[in-house]
């Protein structure tokens, strides 16, 4: 985890988007790390918080449709093959699939608030064959949620914070 604000410092938005893009189709790296140590470089004055929203929201964005793609391809075979990597048994991942056929829009929406499900949804929601326009509807939401939250959200508030210890 060390190395993330030297990376985001020394790349700016694109390593940012880059770790983030990577992490929301299954790579297992520390996107919201990454959003909140960028956030917390434009308070700073080391990044333009408009440039880390919007690295953040694209990656989210772009990743998850294509772990949608990979989903679509061949998805259940590489959750069922590797899914005992991420403690996601044959049982958990029935649950996920049900949740996403019952309720895959607010799925999709929310689950990059939740750790392992920000990795795999996509790849779930493409994997049992969700609609294309109700995913990206969806994702663009989510994302645009999540991100808002981990980059505005420290940028805005860590005076506030500060003042209360």
């Amino acid at each position: 985890m060390a190395w993330i604000e030297p990376a985001v410092a020394a790349y700016g938005a694109f390593a940012l988007f880059l770790i983030i893009y990577l992490e929301s189709f299954g790579a297992p790296l520390p996107g919201e790390s990454a959003l909140l140590a960028a956030s917390l470089l434009a308070v700073r004055g080391d990044l333009a918080i408009e440039h880390v929203f919007l690295a953040a929201w694209f990656g989210g964005v772009l990743g998850d449709s294509t772990g949608y793609l990979i989903g679509r391809f061949g998805g259940r075979l590489l959750l069922q093959r590797f899914g005992h990597l991420v403690k996601l048994t044959p049982e958990r991942l029935e649950h996920v699939e049900d949740l996403a056929r019952r309720r895959g829009f607010v799925m999709v929406m929310t689950a990059r608030f939740v750790v392992l499900l920000r990795q795999l949804n996509g790849v779930v929601a493409g994997s049992i064959a969700m609609p294309w326009r109700h995913f990206v509807a969806a994702n663009i939401l989510g994302a645009a949620l999540w991100a808002g939250l981990w980059s505005f959200g420290p940028y805005f508030f860590t005076d506030l914070f500060h003042r209360w210890i």
